[in-house]
């Protein structure tokens, strides 16, 4: 099979302007695939500067308070992995993250920096439990909560958000609120969204396997090998990988014999 990664559409990195808070935020570009290709960007406070961007499912340690304090974004996923997900969030002045509930998904979070009010409850119309948190408070809510964080403070609220399991992509950045609404778009509208994309989406999303699929197959090349490549593509696609991040990496598998199975079958 032959691989051309560098041109699948609307691909990382790009250029944004992101709210400052004191802070200098440059852009950083990878290259792919030998790096990430999801935004990421390094947030400078004096001498600390941090490469923001979601450095899952590698083994990691970042000074989480500094990291919380300098982001910028709505939301920023540091570290996304099979059973977790870390998220940085910043709340501004008067904003709320917005009244939701996660059915299947616990939730941890941590203020640094601002205060605020915390509602919970069992329906979205009895928010029967209420906490004022401030920094270092640490908020616990269980799957199938209803709850809402308010920013009470003349400052934004910092904080950072621990899902068991994830309930973001890999690599998800929200600039605003507004973005992260957009993104949960199919919610509450009659559409399907599992993580953030409805059906539909998910298939334009993999188009490029399915070309790929298709240019196998016109190269005659056997059936078995060919799912045995592309399901195990898709199953690195639900973990987080692009396509053509998880494409390249069944290729090296199959390139370096890491997988005998692979080799095997495209030799039937």
């Amino acid at each position: 099979m032959y691989n051309n990664p560098y041109m699948y559409p609307n691909q990382y990195p790009y250029y944004v302007n992101t709210p400052r808070y004191n802070y200098d935020i440059q852009p950083r570009y990878w290259t792919f695939p030998n790096e990430s290709r999801f935004y990421s960007y390094h947030s400078f406070n004096g001498d600390r500067s941090i490469l923001l961007k979601d450095y899952g499912t590698k083994p990691f340690v970042i000074n989480i308070n500094e990291a919380t304090k300098q982001n910028n974004t709505y939301r920023t996923a540091i570290w996304t992995g099979t059973h977790l997900q870390t998220t940085l969030i910043s709340i501004d002045v008067g904003d709320d993250i917005g009244l939701e509930m996660h059915p299947d998904v616990d939730q941890f979070l941590r203020i640094e920096q601002g205060q605020g009010i915390v509602q919970m409850g069992k329906s979205k119309n009895n928010l029967n439990f209420k906490r004022n948190v401030y920094d270092d408070s640490a908020i616990f809510i269980p799957a199938g909560t209803w709850h809402n964080l308010i920013n009470t403070g003349n400052s934004p609220l910092k904080l950072y958000s621990i899902y068991a399991p994830p309930n973001h992509p890999f690599g998800t950045v929200h600039f605003s609120k507004a973005d992260a609404m957009a993104a949960e778009k199919g919610h509450g509208n009659g559409n399907t969204d599992v993580f953030g994309k409805t059906p539909d989406e998910w298939i334009q999303h993999t188009e490029y396997l399915v070309n790929e699929g298709l240019e196998d197959v016109k190269r005659g090349i056997n059936a078995t090998h060919i799912l045995q490549e592309f399901i195990l593509m898709g199953v690195l696609v639900g973990k987080g990988y692009s396509p053509e991040r998880a494409y390249e990496t069944v290729e090296e598998w199959e390139r370096t014999g890491e997988s005998k199975l692979l080799q095997k079958s495209k030799n039937m």
